[in-house]
């Protein structure tokens, strides 16, 4: 109970120390965002060592036998040398490690973004033109790809094509940017409820 009481004080007391901000800058709101950064960073060292080195890492290498054992040692050479960036006389080495990391990252992203965005969105795209939201999606679809297509010039009639495509780009931009305002807001109501709910027990 008194744990409890103790931690509802101090995530108050830091939820104002970030709300202060909006008078001016001082030394709560940066306590606050140094005590944070702090925090994320631990909870990330903590993450990757349960979830990603020990599990995948260790464990796999005292349970496995034989090649597949020996193997486990390549990544976890890769990842020490990696560290070697952070001195100035072996900074090179960490390009190989990198290398292998953007080489991996760059495969796996183009096959997801393929398998996961590209695909469904065309798969998406392609509707029977049956009713108005159809119709719409599909007129924006096409409008938006031909205003990216840079190798003619619209003129003329053709330069309606432009118009309608602006129109739908716009509206996703305010779309995507109104989704974010919401999400803020979202969290803001959810730190004001703390604070007048399990807090000052207002409502």
């Amino acid at each position: 109970m008194i744990l409890h009481i103790l931690g509802t004080w101090i995530a108050a007391g830091l939820t104002i120390a970030i709300f202060s901000f909006l008078y001016k800058d001082n030394p709560f709101y940066k306590f606050a965002e140094h005590l944070y950064v702090g925090v994320s960073a631990g909870f990330g060292v903590i993450y990757v060592w349960a979830f990603d080195l020990k599990p995948m890492l260790v464990d796999r290498f005292i349970s496995e036998h034989g090649v597949e054992r020996w193997i486990l040692l390549v990544p976890a050479i890769l990842g020490i040398l990696m560290l070697t960036r952070w001195t100035e006389k072996y900074a090179y080495i960490s390009r190989l490690p990198i290398a292998f990391t953007v080489g991996i990252g760059a495969g796996l992203g183009i096959t997801g973004s393929v398998q996961g965005f590209l695909l469904p969105q065309m798969q998406a795209t392609l509707l029977p033109l049956t009713t108005i939201n159809n119709v719409i999606l599909v007129i924006g679809v096409v409008t938006t790809i031909l205003y990216f297509y840079f190798s003619h010039e619209f003129k003329g009639a053709s330069n309606i094509i432009l118009r309608v495509a602006i129109v739908f780009i716009m509206v996703s931009f305010g779309a995507s940017f109104g989704y974010t305002v919401m999400a803020r807001i979202s969290l803001l109501i959810g730190r004001m409820f703390f604070l007048l709910s399990d807090w000052l027990h207002i409502i």
